[in-house]
């Protein structure tokens, strides 16, 4: 069944001959790689990062709920993360082991789109996410004595479901500017998931509107929580360094390594794949850093936020000591 779209004049300005195209019904993903004989070792290789992933992430969010001592805003925003982060990698993962072992690496046009804006959602929010976290360290530390008062139950709830919406805003923008693009016969998406540059690629139609929705959106949302990241560290290190005794340095430090490592992976490879101009930009680096920031970065937050944490790895052991007398 072919899919008839309506042009919309505000994402598509220019007309194109309705003979040099038509409407597809499904699209052909490339994955990471053409070389058969790497199929199953990638298969099996991205199969255990989604088991460490989904193990990690729910673990994390099981070991906070159960944690009475882990009920501070600190950890209910690391367990929102890690509930970001189990979504985000479950939207392109699955998809992604199938394509290994089929013949033809086959997506449909509403599966495209769903993929897509479930990706947008989760992306965006683990950006202002992270924000939200270093605000949170930014008050534990400069401002102690008020932490409870200025980090209350209502402003974390309201912080968090915030993150959300603003996700759900702009992946509406996003994938409701592109379902109005007309696409051409050439249906081979160069990448293993239904991004939003690749699919561009495939337009007989405008896309300047979607670029540049693409560039705005993408400086908004890794520059705006950037700076407020940057900013907050910027008064956090200033505090530490007022504090006179080396352990209290060292521990206002460690609680926010962890923090400092998942932002440096995060946006790094964000930025890397969305800040480049179309011209410079290669799809091949492009699939590299996508790995990153939807396949490592969702694996890793979960080892940073435990190893490296005091405190979680006190609950954890005394949840298992728990179960080991059960």
């Amino acid at each position: 069944i072919l899919i008839y779209l309506k042009t919309s004049i505000f994402c598509n300005s220019n007309q194109v001959h309705p003979s040099t195209m038509f409407f597809l019904a499904e699209f052909l993903l490339a994955g990471l790689t053409d070389k058969p004989e790497l199929q199953l070792p990638l298969f099996l290789l991205f199969l255990g990062v989604y088991v460490l992933t989904v193990v990690g992430n729910l673990g994390m969010i099981t070991l906070i709920g159960l944690s009475s001592h882990l009920h501070i805003p600190m950890y209910y925003f690391v367990s929102s993360l890690s509930l970001i982060d189990l979504c985000h990698s479950t939207v392109i993962i699955p998809k992604m082991l199938v394509n290994f072992v089929t013949e033809k690496n086959i997506i449909s046009y509403p599966e495209c789109m769903t993929q897509l804006y479930f990706f947008l959602i989760f992306a965006i929010s683990e950006c202002y996410m992270l924000a939200v976290m270093a605000y949170d360290r930014y008050v534990a530390i400069c401002s102690p004595l008020l932490y409870h008062v200025i980090m209350s139950s209502q402003t974390c709830l309201s912080l968090i479901l915030g993150v959300y919406i603003i996700g759900a805003v702009c992946a509406s923008a996003h994938t409701g500017c592109m379902i109005r693009i007309r696409f051409c016969k050439m249906d081979v998406i160069n990448h293993y998931f239904c991004d939003l540059i690749s699919i561009l690629k495939l337009s007989c139609s405008s896309t300047y509107i979607n670029e540049l929705l693409i560039l705005v959106f993408s400086g908004i949302n890794i520059l705006a929580p950037s700076m407020t990241i940057l900013s907050s560290y910027i008064f956090i290190i200033a505090s530490i360094l007022r504090i006179r005794s080396t352990e209290g340095r060292a521990k206002a430090f460690s609680t926010c390594s962890s923090h400092i490592s998942a932002v440096a992976l995060f946006f790094g490879s964000a930025a890397f794949m969305y800040l480049q101009p179309s011209a410079v930009s290669s799809m091949d680096q492009g699939k590299v850093s996508s790995v990153f920031y939807t396949i490592i970065v969702p694996m890793l937050n979960p080892l940073i936020y435990s190893l490296r944490n005091k405190d979680v790895n006190v609950a954890l052991k005394k949840m298992l000591e728990k179960r080991k007398f059960l």
